[in-house]
């Protein structure tokens, strides 16, 4: 009996795996320069250290650092499906940045974490700056990330991301929860559109009538104002409270008026809203997508933030200034209630919509 001689074995590469060095080492370089245009003056590392270091800015007496991580959803799926990836990296930033400014903190650096089946160096480096671009509006730096191939643990071209945000914040300066008190006002400051939420049941919508991203919706398609990116209030939030006294500061994100709003009141506190979608810049997005699902009013406001991105609560007294400061920032606001007292079994949240 002859005896087998063994095929001479192939040297595996981390290639031959899915994960090319390459393509990451030409990614990196592509995206610095958008990391440096976003550097803070208390940044001391370099691009391409272990880590990020910063000092804390000198102008706040009794620093309290804070942090906030969040994602974008499903509203990557519509980014893929129209080709345009820049918007969703600035959504990114958004959805940390703006949990974060609700304590009164200012955003220092920002870090990312893009997870792929395989690197489109393309792809990433348009979200990279969208997220830049974020990071700049937000006034905060970009100082980093993580970067990963999972070569078959994703479908073909298919990614997520994740955001975390440091910030700082004077302690004696800080805006706490639960902190709206009977008899104040709450404010509302229009949203660019549906930000980053509720975006399951959008697709849902989408799906079951058929529709196409390209039918138009007041004046651009749908693809496009799906992906209109996330208002960043940083600027105008700590401009604001530079000149009154809020109270209390809610984002309204996923859980919508029912979910958020109760979040600042003062226990035994209701927030009762008056609310007109025509008050709002992009009522008829939000129109279309209650009209298109046939869904009920709890259910919008429990789902999304329906032209209201934030909420904030003022003394009575500084109502109008507070209205002319917001309009005068560029940010059209309004008054949509009052907190007064709850009973026993009411809702945290009444409203009273006007069609």
């Amino acid at each position: 009996m002859i005896a087998k001689v063994p095929k001479e074995k192939r040297n595996l590469s981390y290639k031959d795996a899915g994960v090319d060095r390459k393509s990451a080492y030409e990614f990196l370089k592509k995206i610095k320069p958008n990391i440096k245009n976003t550097k803070r003056p208390e940044i001391i590392s370099e691009i391409g250290s272990f880590f990020a270091l910063s000092r804390l800015p000198s102008k706040i007496k009794n620093p309290v650092l804070v942090t906030c991580t969040d994602g974008v959803g499903t509203k990557i799926e519509i980014a893929k499906e129209i080709n345009i990836y820049d918007t969703i990296g600035i959504d990114l930033v958004a959805m940390s940045v703006n949990d974060l400014i609700t304590c009164g903190a200012e955003p220092l650096l920002f870090l990312d974490y893009y997870v792929t089946d395989s690197l489109n160096v393309s792809v990433a480096s348009e979200i990279i700056s969208g997220i830049s671009e974020g990071c700049k509006q937000a006034g905060c730096s970009l100082e980093g990330g993580e970067t990963a191939e999972h070569p078959g643990s994703f479908p073909k071209d298919s990614f997520d991301l994740a955001g975390f945000c440091v910030g700082v914040v004077d302690e004696t300066k800080i805006i706490g929860m639960h902190n709206a008190n009977e008899g104040e006002v709450l404010i509302g400051l229009a949203s660019s559109g549906f930000h980053s939420n509720g975006f399951s049941l959008i697709r849902k919508v989408i799906s079951k009538n058929s529709q196409s991203l390209k039918e138009n919706i007041g004046k651009s398609n749908l693809g496009r104002r799906l992906l209109t990116p996330t208002k960043i209030y940083v600027s105008e939030i700590l401009r604001l409270i530079k000149k009154i006294e809020v109270s209390a500061i809610a984002h309204i994100t996923g859980g919508g008026f029912y979910e958020n709003i109760p979040r600042i009141l003062k226990y035994e506190t209701k927030a009762k809203i008056t609310y007109n979608f025509k008050d709002w810049p992009n009522h008829d997005l939000f129109n279309w997508i209650q009209s298109e699902g046939n869904i009920k009013d709890k259910e919008m406001f429990s789902t999304f933030n329906c032209g209201v991105g934030m909420v904030i609560s003022v003394q009575e007294k500084d109502t109008k200034k507070t209205l002319n400061l917001l309009n005068q920032f560029g940010v059209i606001a309004r008054q949509i209630g009052i907190v007064e007292p709850k009973l026993r079994n009411e809702p945290s949240v009444e409203i009273s919509l006007i069609r």
